[in-house]
Parts: C-alpha cells; sequence; structure tokens
C-alpha cells in the first residue's frame, strides 16, 4: 500500500488532486462529468446509509426525500471550495471537517465513479492512479492563486477558448463563483473573503491565463 508522507490534518484546506491510469480520458461525454459531480456531491457526507449506486436506482421521489435528508441531517466529512474536472485528472480544493474526511471522500468518489465507468465501458481494473495528491495550503495567498489555478485549467489546456467560455463551464467551479451556475455543491465563503466583488474575482483570474498556459507547455521540463 502507498504511504502518505505528509498527514491530512483536521480543519486545514489541501489542493487534492488524481489523474487516470496511463492518462486515459475518463469523462467522454456530459453524463459522465454530471455523474461524478452527482457522486462529489454526495459523498461530502460522512457514510451515507446507501452507496450511491443504491440511491441512484431508487425513484425520482425517494432520490429526492434521501438527498434532502442527508442535506439536513447528514454530517459533512469535507467542505469543498473548488473544483475542477478535466478529460484524464480532477482537481479539488476541500477543507477536512472531519478527522479522515478527505481520504475517506476520494476513495468513495474514485470507486463509485470508477464501478460506473467500468460498467459502461465494460472495461476491468483500477481507473485513477492508487494515491491522490494532498498539498496543505499555508496561506490565504496561497489560496486564492491554487484557486485561480484550479478553475483555469479548462483554458490552460486548451479545452476552452477563453475565460468567457469558462464562465459558462458547468464542470469547473468558477462558473458557480460568478453566479452563472446556482450550486450548493461548493462553500465559496472562504475564498470570496479575499475579493470585495465578482468582478474582481473575474479580472483576478483574468489576468493569469496567458502566463498559465506558458507554464503548462514547459511544466514537464521541471516536473518529475
Amino acid at each position: 500500500m502507498p504511504y502518505r508522507r505528509t498527514p491530512i490534518v483536521k480543519d486545514q484546506i489541501y489542493h487534492v488532486f488524481n489523474r487516470s491510469i496511463a492518462r486515459q480520458p475518463i469523462f467522454l461525454t456530459n453524463s459522465d462529468y454530471q455523474r461524478a459531480l452527482n457522486v462529489v456531491g454526495f459523498y461530502q457526507y460522512f457514510r451515507p446509509s446507501l452507496r450511491y449506486s443504491h440511491y441512484n436506482r431508487l425513484p425520482q421521489s425517494q432520490k429526492n426525500d434521501f438527498l434532502d435528508n442527508l442535506k439536513k441531517s447528514g454530517q459533512r466529512q469535507i467542505e469543498i471550495l473548488a473544483f475542477c474536472l478535466m478529460p484524464t485528472h480532477i482537481h479539488f480544493l476541500i477543507k477536512e471537517s472531519k478527522e479522515g474526511g478527505i481520504s475517506s471522500f476520494m476513495r468513495n468518489f474514485q470507486n463509485s465513479y470508477a464501478k460506473y465507468f467500468n460498467l459502461k465501458k465494460e472495461r476491468s481494473g483500477s481507473l485513477f492512479q492508487s494515491m491522490f495528491k494532498a498539498v496543505m495550503i499555508e496561506t490565504d495567498e496561497q489560496l486564492i492563486h491554487i484557486a485561480r489555478y484550479i478553475h483555469l485549467n479548462p483554458v490552460t489546456a486548451f479545452i476552452l477558448k477563453d475565460i468567457d467560455q469558462l464562465m459558462n463551464y458547468p464542470w469547473c467551479s468558477f462558473s458557480i463563483y460568478i453566479e452563472r451556475n446556482n450550486s450548493d455543491l461548493i462553500n465559496k465563503e472562504i475564498i470570496m473573503g479575499s475579493f470585495s466583488t465578482i468582478k474582481n474575482l473575474v479580472e483576478f483570474t483574468k489576468n493569469q491565463v496567458d502566463y498559465q498556459r506558458k507554464l503548462d507547455k514547459i511544466k514537464h521540463l521541471t516536473l518529475e
């Protein structure tokens, strides 16, 4: 079993990310992305009484009741501050609310999505690399820069043409921050505490697009 050198500590914030095995695409359709986000929202909570796959087979009315009860009485093991789903990898900015919460969330998310994807594609075996990476956020400045980095990933990779397209991109939390997408999936308060307005956040994000694209072209020269 892989061993994590840096422990994950309750009430701290981490940049959490992982890649697919052999960097194969793991989100092929909008339905795949939506399934992943549904699983993310479900497993923010500590030990739901049903696995997501069982919950998803319930009649719609029962699903609505179960999810409403989970939101009202369930205990969150994490708070998600930002996210981005990319074709071959995932990024989250997460605060651990319950000891072991991040590891529990990532294990449940990766296992649940892998089972869905394997069934759909008639494949077997692991989908994600064995251990996700987690980097502790130590300052407010680091927090907002990492959030910007996460949000710009689709633009950096030229999946999207520019930040105008990012504003309506549903598989990244930037659209939630600027209120183009109504969702309770993330906690916006911590990051927005560094910005007086949404416009300031947009300008802060815009001014890094070209630089981040340049860094992405040479990162293979600087990373082992």
